[in-house]
């Protein structure tokens, strides 16, 4: 945890945290984390609860995975044969349940006009 809070804080910068309450609507602050990356309140000194705070919004919005993307060091042949098949395996499932999905609420949409037709009748 901490080399990720390294890393981020290396990305952005000491900017994007803060031990300030914020004085903004929810919605204002998702956008201002958006632009000025994301940032923590501390409580009563509890540092170890910032920064699961801070893990699960990095989660939620991604900078987590384009902070492992960025590769500095090389990737083994071996390394990159199982992240592609990771990366496959991980497509097609989201792909089958996106057709599975399609399927379900197609059987939803034709039923409910079914029935309009026979209440019309």
């Amino acid at each position: 945890m901490n080399s990720v809070a390294r890393r981020v804080s290396s990305l952005f910068g000491t900017s994007g945290f803060t031990t300030e309450p914020f004085k903004i609507g929810h919605h204002q602050m998702q956008q201002l984390q958006q632009c000025r990356g994301i940032r923590v309140r501390v409580i009563n000194g509890n540092l170890e609860m910032a920064l699961g705070v801070m893990q699960r919004k990095m989660q939620g919005s991604g900078i987590e995975r384009m902070i492992k993307q960025e590769q500095r060091f090389h990737i083994k042949n071996s390394e990159k044969r199982v992240l592609a098949q990771k990366n496959l395996e991980r497509r097609l499932r989201s792909e089958d349940y996106a057709k599975k999905l399609k399927a379900i609420l197609l059987k939803k949409v034709s039923l409910l006009i079914l029935l309009e037709y026979h209440r019309g009748l």
